[in-house]
């Protein structure tokens, strides 16, 4: 193999390499991606399909002074590499290494900090804008997919950038995925542009006729740019470019892994000074056959062998035991429908879409939408369940409050990845998610602490209730209390009795604070533990009466401390004049670090052997 990669000490110095020094750079690209992600996880499939891409990027622009905006920014793997951090790249995703999105406090190269869908043109139009407000040269470019196109912000986007003709540049990067199969108008109209045989072949036989004419300069020039929007547009007189309505001018569909035409197009592209669109096909999963054959399946991984490939083994999480909980439901309930936001599989719906296709919606990546469409629902007697990724369902706050909670619409949202995730970073932690909802009115949220409890609120949340309910549940499997019984329904349990302390749980952090409890029982510390069911509404009563004549009052909970239950605690217990010593034991926004859940948790002081030391330690320093 070449050794093309150790060479490269800035990405300048791609300018100066041969087509086919840029080819064997693209294979040793591949092998470094594929080698560290099937060793630490990571987004292998996505990073796979733009490698050639960037290379051709990086060998025209010129970062920092042009800035390149990825949008969701799980593909920037080559871009990192290229840009100073390839000796780190083993560190990926893990403690103290570098991040598998884009960060601007990681390198001088990332421009923009990106982890959620279809942000990219917004951000890339305002660091355009502010380039020319100081001053500053150089080109802004937005790397966006064709599934990112589902959210409406980029349209928003295109539709301002559009109105100015500001000379922003967006690469769409076209490989008709999001993590699943992307659905919507959006992506026929664009699969009704890549497939137009008879424009590619015009459009290819036009351009070898004009490369043998020599240019007369900027009239002809011109002259010929002209020349192509004619039969572009005579091509597609009755499917028009979308793009070309929103004021860019569009170019391709491009061969997104043929690295010598690319740059040859963005060598001419650059100059122009006028808003641009450049179209460019890609294959996710590009040059490992596992990841280009199922590339939902390779979207985000945990460690692998690289020669079977990855398997998702047998084993069960809360995602898995929510998808046998809706199904069941659903066997009895017809009026059950499942909303999905381009995240099918990876949320637990697939067994529901291959059961109930008639009752199944997926809307793409459209947070807003989606919580919008199940308030309609709603409203006209059907029980839509929505489930989302608490990181994205932030995005609909909005609509959560006006469209759900205001008129008290039966919606049950499904909160998947809630708590800390782990390696994705700040940008995919499911910290917030409490302290979004209890400012709502009218919804009750739930928090199991098995997939019992699981299976029991979802019952509750469809056959029980008649307003809105949100059930949140973490990236985790169970971890079961052997010896305690789970009661059946949604009320806070007893799990512990003691007397000189009482800990209220949230959820997930219950077999934490379960076995906390064990480890300051054989220090002589009694302690009551109350798992806490039902989040919001709080019981008011309940949380005086297991406070009574404790010593400490403490709360453990996977989220941020302002606005949550701990929050919620301590407003009951001030309103009453309660003037126990109290506790909250949350996650830190500001404190997380790319690495593994247990990893977080244990740093953020929230494991078992963490909350115990620190109860202990105010049990012994107290008078």
């Amino acid at each position: 193999m070449s050794d093309i990669l150790n060479r490269i000490s800035d990405p300048s110095m791609l300018t100066d390499l041969s087509d086919d020094d840029r080819q064997d750079l693209a294979v040793e690209i591949r092998e470094k991606i594929i080698q560290n992600v099937s060793k630490n996880g990571g987004h292998l499939a996505s990073n796979l399909g733009v490698i050639e891409l960037t290379i051709a990027l990086l060998s025209c622009f010129r970062p920092p002074e042009d800035q390149i905006v990825f949008d969701v920014g799980h593909q920037c793997y080559t871009y990192k590499i290229l840009t100073g951090r390839s000796d780190d790249f083993c560190s990926l995703r893990l403690i103290n290494g570098i991040s598998g999105f884009p960060s601007r406090k990681e390198s001088r190269y990332d421009c923009f900090g990106t982890g959620h869908s279809s942000t990219s043109i917004s951000a890339a139009l305002g660091l355009l804008r502010a380039k020319k407000l100081s001053g500053e040269t150089g080109r802004v470019i937005a790397v966006i997919g064709d599934g990112a196109l589902s959210g409406g912000m980029a349209y928003e986007a295109l539709n301002d950038a559009g109105q100015y003709g500001e000379n922003l540049i967006v690469i769409l990067n076209d490989n008709q995925m999001s993590i699943d199969r992307n659905v919507g108008a959006i992506s026929r109209h664009l699969d009704s542009l890549r497939s137009t045989s008879a424009y590619l072949r015009t459009k290819d036989r036009t351009e070898k006729i004009l490369h043998r004419i020599p240019l007369l300069g900027k009239p002809v020039y011109r002259l010929l740019l002209f020349f192509k929007d004619l039969i572009r547009m005579i091509v597609h007189r009755k499917n028009p470019v979308i793009f070309e309505s929103l004021g860019f001018r569009y170019y391709g569909p491009f061969d997104g892994h043929d690295i010598a035409t690319l740059i040859k197009k963005f060598r001419v592209i650059r100059e122009l000074n006028q808003p641009i669109l450049i179209h460019v096909c890609t294959r996710k999963g590009k040059g490992y056959n596992p990841a280009e054959e199922m590339p939902s399946q390779y979207h985000g991984v945990a460690p692998f062998d690289v020669e079977i490939g990855f398997s998702n083994g047998s084993s069960k999480s809360f995602t898995s035991a929510f998808s046998e909980s809706i199904v069941q439901i659903s066997e009895i309930n017809n009026d059950v429908v499942a909303i999905s936001a381009g995240m099918m599989s990876s949320s637990g719906l697939d067994m529901f879409k291959n059961r109930y296709p008639n009752r199944f919606f997926d809307v793409g990546i459209a947070e807003e939408h989606a919580v919008t469409l199940a308030a309609g629902f709603a409203a006209n007697g059907a029980i839509p369940i929505i489930v989302m990724y608490s990181t994205f369902l932030q995005r609909s706050y909005d609509q959560v409050l006006h469209d759900i909670c205001l008129q008290n619409l039966h919606v049950i949202i499904a909160i998947d990845r809630a708590g800390v995730v782990g390696a994705d970073g700040p940008t995919h932690q499911g910290l917030y998610d409490i302290s979004m909802l209890y400012a709502m009115p009218n919804i009750e949220l739930l928090a199991p602490r098995d997939y019992a409890d699981l299976h029991s609120m979802f019952d509750y949340a469809v056959n029980t209730t008649n307003g809105p309910v949100a059930i949140r549940y973490p990236r985790a499997s169970e971890k079961k209390l052997t010896s305690v019984p789970n009661e059946k329904g949604v009320e806070s349990q007893q799990l512990a009795m003691g007397s000189d302390v009482v800990i209220f749980s949230v959820g997930s952090m219950t077999p934490e604070a379960y076995d906390a409890v064990e480890i300051l029982h054989n220090e002589g510390i009694s302690c009551e533990l109350i798992d806490l069911k039902k989040i919001k509404p709080i019981s008011e009563e309940m949380i005086l009466k297991a406070s009574e004549g404790k010593r400490l009052i403490v709360c453990c909970e996977e989220g941020v401390p302002s606005g949550g239950v701990s929050s919620q605690i301590g407003m009951i217990l001030a309103r009453n004049r309660i003037h126990t010593a109290y506790i909250c034991l949350n996650i830190g926004c500001e404190n997380i670090v790319i690495g593994t859940r247990n990893e977080n948790l244990a740093l953020q002081g929230m494991d078992c052997t963490s909350i115990a030391k620190r109860i202990a330690g105010e049990i012994n320093n107290s008078p």
